[in-house]
């Protein structure tokens, strides 16, 4: 069995690895998301934001309908 000493020294050496390796990964993470942010930023419509898109107009319209569905159903009315 080797010595003590000689454990402490290669533990530390490999906790110490991998927090190096792990802080480099988050540092790489924090600047992927950083890229992504710019990106979407970048290929955001620029004007109109006030206005709902049109296939976002249609999600809502079919989600009402389907509310107007669930409570006829619930109140016992039939289509």
């Amino acid at each position: 069995m080797p010595p003590v000493e000689s454990l402490i020294v290669l533990s530390s050496a490999s906790l110490a690895g991998i927090g190096i390796v792990a802080g480099f990964g988050a540092w790489a993470w924090a600047g992927w998301l950083r890229l992504r942010a710019r990106e979407i930023d970048y290929l955001r419509p620029v004007g109109d934001g006030d206005l709902p898109a049109i296939g976002q107009r249609i999600d809502l319209a079919d989600l009402k309908e389907r509310i107007r569905k669930l409570e006829a159903i619930a109140s016992g009315v039939d289509f």
